[in-house]
């Protein structure tokens, strides 16, 4: 201390080391998201008992993942326009509560309706909260080592397929379906708490208008088209109207939606105009790819260790630990050298290992080994990790503050709509190619068809990747935050 007992000012934090204040504010939220995160992949292995301890098909109980997800892709756009009228802290701990009160409702449901009216609840919550945590941090990061930022943001990400199907498997083997929900409690209040102590207040700026044209056209839009994919496995492909009636009418929406931004410029919901930067453009297709590869063969190995080998909902999920302990070990070394190097090489290089991975579960039979399966899922893991690191690290290059709420929120819409639209096509594939099988060889011979078209994905993937940006500049220039962003200390 010096002679008044004041402390001296602290060193100034090194140009390729990340601030202890935005790490402290990463891990605050990263409490918060794991519950939606953990409440995702929860569910992903819940399905079945859900039906049968509700009495109801499952195609009545599949609605309680379409609702949740229906929910969160519809509120997405609406989230720069909500940070900008209530300011960040205020919005995370409200969406923390509705995420809780959700768990809380969904918990208490007493049929299979009110358990996916609930769900609704919850997914407004957690999709406020999966846009906000990037938009924080990375405006709080102001372009520096975007990277190594990433790989603290995607934290919850990357535990959630390591954790969250074997709690859910626990949690259905030894309790009641309701602990799912309940066990989003602690994190929601510890969340919301830690939330109140550390997220710095937001100055105050002038309230917005809301687009609320945009919004009639834009969310409902996005809803309708990813209702028509979450249909197509369960009907007679794209000629059934339960698929091209809303698939169509989403797209109409769009493209009505798309003629309104050019109009309005940048008073739209999402201004399309930032697509003009190319590291957002290409990281956004890119995500749209990797959402696929990622939520479709997330669908595909645990059916296939469950229908083929006979393994129960908790050794398939075991079974799927190495990919989440890929994707979670690669995650600091892809920031390090996307840093370092650029999102180019690292997205290039990352979407070969998982192409390269992704390939041998073309060949798979009814009696592949699984001790080489669980190897290959590290490998396809750590390739998933660095291409998320990188290509999603890449869309906030060149953006100016005020962008960066809507930046985010295309990512994430980006993601979900591709991760709906992969889920979809290779639940198609797998029912047509495995249709009339009759043994585990045959089925698995449908299964082989259907992971070599998530491989397509992939190798589609690597091209785009040339796209991104290169090396980065070894001063990158900092832009400051205007005064209506600019955060104050808590």
């Amino acid at each position: 201390m010096n002679a008044d007992g004041a402390k001296p000012p602290s060193p100034a934090t090194a140009p390729d080391r990340v601030d202890p204040a935005l790490r402290r504010l990463t891990y605050t939220l990263t409490i918060g998201a794991l519950a939606v995160i953990f409440d995702t992949t929860i569910m992903s292995v819940a399905i079945d008992s859900l039906s049968g301890q509700l009495h109801a098909p499952i195609s009545t109980i599949q609605w309680v993942s379409t609702a949740y997800l229906l929910a969160l892709a519809t509120v997405m756009p609406a989230v720069g326009w909500l940070q900008a009228a209530l300011g960040g802290k205020r919005l995370w701990i409200a969406a923390l509560g509705l995420f809780l009160i959700g768990s809380l409702l969904c918990a208490s449901a007493w049929n299979v309706a009110t358990l996916i009216a609930f769900r609704v609840v919850q997914g407004f919550g957690g999709g406020i909260m999966m846009v906000l945590m990037t938009t924080l941090v990375m405006q709080a990061a102001k372009g520096r080592n975007i990277g190594k930022v990433m790989s603290l943001i995607t934290v919850p990400t990357a535990l959630g397929p390591v954790i969250g199907p074997v709690i859910g498997g626990v949690i259905l083997h030894l309790g009641d379906w309701r602990w799912i929900f309940l066990f989003n409690v602690p994190f929601c209040v510890v969340g919301a708490w830690l939330a109140a102590r550390n997220l710095p207040e937001d100055r105050p700026a002038p309230r917005p208008r809301l687009d609320v044209v945009g919004m009639l056209l834009l969310s409902p839009g996005i809803a309708a088209a990813l209702y028509g994919l979450t249909r197509l496995s369960g009907s007679d492909g794209f000629t059934g109207p339960k698929v091209w009636l809303p698939l169509a009418a989403g797209l109409a929406l769009l493209l009505g939606y798309l003629a309104w931004a050019l109009r309005r410029g940048p008073d739209a919901l999402i201004d399309i105009r930032l697509f003009r930067h190319r590291a957002l453009a290409s990281s956004s297709v890119l995500v749209f790819l990797s959402g696929a590869a990622l939520y479709g063969t997330m669908l595909l190995l645990p059916l296939y260790w469950q229908q083929v080998r006979g393994e129960s909902a908790l050794g398939a999920a075991l079974l799927l630990i190495p990919q989440g302990l890929g994707t979670l070990i690669s995650r600091s070394l892809a920031g390090r050298y996307m840093d370092r190097f650029g999102a180019r090489p690292v997205a290039v290089i990352a979407f070969v290992v998982t192409c390269a991975a992704t390939v041998p579960f073309g060949f798979v039979t009814a009696s592949t080994g699984n001790v080489m399966l669980m190897a290959v899922l590290f490998v396809r893991g750590i390739g998933l990790g660095a291409a998320m690191i990188a290509i999603m690290g890449a869309a906030f290059i060149g953006l100016e503050p005020h962008e960066i709420p809507q930046g985010s929120g295309i990512g994430r819409m980006a993601q979900q709509i591709g991760g709906s639209a992969g889920t979809a096509l290779l639940a198609v594939i797998l029912q047509r190619t495995s249709a009339g099988a009759r043994t585990p060889t045959d089925l698995a011979a449908g299964f082989g068809n259907a992971f070599w078209w998530a491989a397509a994905f992939t190798t589609a993937a690597i091209p785009l990747c040339l796209l991104l940006p290169g090396k980065p500049d070894p001063e990158p220039q900092i832009r400051e935050v205007a005064p209506a962003d600019q955060p104050t200390d808590a």
